[in-house]
C-alpha cells in the first residue's frame, strides 16, 4: 500500500489540518496496539516541542494509547534526540516527539522512536498506516479494568543534561568560554543554557522564551542573523543555533560567520580520527554535502559515503555499513557512539571540547575546508515527468561532460512538490552557472 501518512520524518502537516485530534487519537491507537507485545505493562513516553497545537495532539495522543492499554509517561518540552534517549532509558516500548522540527509554529507532526530509541522501519510504519486507515478499530480498544495511566514525569530534564554532559571526558571544562544559544524558542529552551553552564560556560541565551507561537520566527538554525548578530554584540567566544527540536546544529564563529554541518562533520571526524575512535575511516552524509569536504576528508585519508538528502538515509547507511560520524550541511550531526538520532547539544558540546583542546579561535578550528561555489534552482511543473524529457536528457548530459571532473551537478525531483531541484558545483563558479542555466532552461521547456 502507498503511504499516506508517514513522511521521511514522521507524520506532518498543518495542526488543525493534516494534523487533527482524531489523527492523533488513531495514531495513537494503531502504534499502541502494533508495540503491545508481551505480557508485561506496556509504556509510552511523549515529548514535544513548544508549538500551540501540542497540547492538542498530546492529549489525543494519550486518549489513544491509553485506550489500548498503555502507560503513558509525558516528558513534556523536550529535544527529539533526549525523547529518543529516554525511550531506551526508561524501558518504554514506544517514544513519541510531537513537533514538526524547523517548520513554523502553525505546522506540527508526530515522530515515533521504537524500544531502541531509533525511528521506525517502513515494514512497521506500514502496519501502523493500515490500522489508521481502518474503518472501525473497536478491535483494538480494551477492558476498562486494562486501560492505560498517564503520569507526568517532572526530573527528566536532569537526566538528559547528564547524559549530554556524560558524552564528555569526566574532567571537561569550558571554564572562560562566552557562549550564545539561540535555542529558536524550542523545545531545547531549558536544557541548552542550562548544560552550558554546567560546564562552566558564561551563557548569554536567546530564542528561550517560548511562546507558543514563535518557535523558529526569526531565530534557530534556520535563521541565524540574529544569532551572528548577538555574538558579535557580546563579543563571544561561539554561537550554537539549534532548531525548533534541538535535532540540528549550526555554528557562529566569534568573527560573527556562520559554519555549516560541513565543516563541522569535518572537525569532528578528524577530532575522532585523532583520538582513534572512527568506527570506519570515513563518515556519511547525503548528496548535498560540498565537494570541498569530500577533498578534505580525502587529503585525510578519510571516505565520504553519500546517500539521499533525508537524516533518515544518513543513519540507514551508518547503521548497516558501521560509521558512527554522519549528517547533513544543514546540520543534522549523527554521533552513533551517543544517539540514535541527530543530536544538536551533544554535537555542538563535541565542537566545543575540540575548539578547547586546540586553544585558538572557532574561526581557525572550525574552517577546515574552503566550499566549492554552489549554485541551487528550483525549477515547478504542473504535469509529467520532465526528467524523461529527451531535451532535459540531452542538456544534463551536456553540462556534466563540461563540468568533468572539476565538478558535480545533482538534479532530482522534490518529494513533497512539484518541483525539480537543481544543483551545480565545481571550482570555476562562472562555468557553474552556466551549466546549471542551461539545465535550468531545459527543464523549464519540459515542465509547460
Amino acid at each position: 500500500m502507498g503511504r499516506s501518512y508517514f513522511g521521511t520524518d514522521g507524520i506532518r502537516g498543518r495542526a488543525n489540518g493534516a494534523i487533527t485530534p482524531e489523527l492523533a487519537l488513531r495514531v495513537g491507537m494503531a502504534a499502541g496496539y502494533v508495540f503491545h507485545r508481551g505480557d508485561h505493562r506496556h509504556r509510552v513516553v511523549i515529548g514535544k516541542d513548544t508549538r500551540l497545537s501540542g497540547y492538542m495532539i498530546e492529549n489525543a495522543l494519550v486518549a489513544g494509547f491509553t485506550s489500548v492499554g498503555m502507560d503513558v509517561l509525558l516528558l513534556g518540552p523536550m529535544p527529539t534526540p533526549a525523547v529518543a534517549m529516554l525511550t531506551r532509558s526508561m524501558r518504554a516500548d514506544l517514544g513519541v516527539m510531537i513537533s514538526a522540527s524547523h517548520n513554523p509554529f502553525d505546522d506540527n507532526g508526530i515522530k515515533l522512536f521504537g524500544p531502541d530509541g531509533y525511528k521506525l522501519s517502513d515494514a512497521i510504519e506500514s502496519e501502523i498506516e493500515e490500522l489508521i486507515g481502518a474503518e472501525n478499530m473497536s478491535a483494538q480498544l480494551v477492558e476498562p479494568a486494562q486501560m492505560g495511566r498517564a503520569k507526568r514525569l517532572e526530573s527528566v530534564h536532569a537526566r538528559y543534561i547528564e547524559f549530554a554532559k556524560r558524552t564528555l571526558p569526566r574532567n571537561q571544562s569550558f571554564e572562560g568560554m562566552r557562549v550564545v544559544v539561540d535555542c529558536a524558542h524550542g523545545a531545547a529552551y531549558r536544557v541548552a543554557p542550562e548544560a552550558l553552564w554546567e560546564l562552566g560556560c558564561e551563557v548569554i541565551a536567546i530564542g528561550d522564551k517560548p511562546d507558543g507561537f514563535n518557535i523558529n520566527r526569526e531565530v534557530g538554525s534556520t535563521a541565524p542573523e540574529a544569532l551572528m548578530a548577538k555574538v558579535r554584540e557580546v563579543r563571544a567566544d561561539i554561537g550554537i543555533a539549534l532548531d525548533g527540536d534541538a535535532d540540528r546544529v549550526l555554528i557562529v564563529d566569534e568573527k560573527g560567520h556562520l559554519v555549516d554541518g560541513d565543516q563541522l562533520m569535518a572537525v569532528v571526524a578528524e577530532s575522532f580520527k585523532e583520538e582513534g575512535r572512527l568506527s570506519r575511516e570515513g563518515i556519511v552524509a547525503t548528496v548535498m554535502s560540498n565537494l570541498g569536504l569530500e577533498r578534505h576528508l580525502a587529503g585525510l585519508g578519510l571516505s565520504l559515503v553519500r546517500t539521499p538528502v533525508g537524516d533518515r538515509y544518513v543513519l540507514e547507511r551508518m547503521r548497516s555499513e558501521g560509521f558512527n560520524v554522519g549528517g547533513e550541511q544543514s546540520g543534522h550531526i549523527i554521533l552513533s557512539d551517543y544517539s540514535t538520532t541527530g543530536d544538536g547539544l551533544v554535537a555542538a558540546l563535541q565542537v566545543l571540547a575540540v575548539v578547547q583542546r586546540h586553544q585558538r579561535p572557532v574561526s581557525e578550528v572550525c574552517h577546515r575546508f574552503d566550499a566549492l561555489p554552489q549554485i541551487l534552482k528550483n525549477v515547478r511543473y504542473k504535469k509529467g515527468r520532465p526528467l524523461d524529457d529527451d531535451g532535459v536528457i540531452r542538456a544534463i548530459a551536456a553540462a556534466e561532460l563540461k563540468l568533468n571532473s572539476h565538478g558535480r551537478l545533482l538534479i532530482r525531483p522534490s518529494g513533497t512538490e512539484p518541483v525539480i531541484r537543481i544543483m551545480g558545483e565545481g571550482d570555476d563558479r562562472d562555468l557553474v552557472e552556466a551549466v546549471v542555466a542551461d539545465v535550468v532552461e531545459a527543464v523549464g521547456v519540459a515542465a509547460i
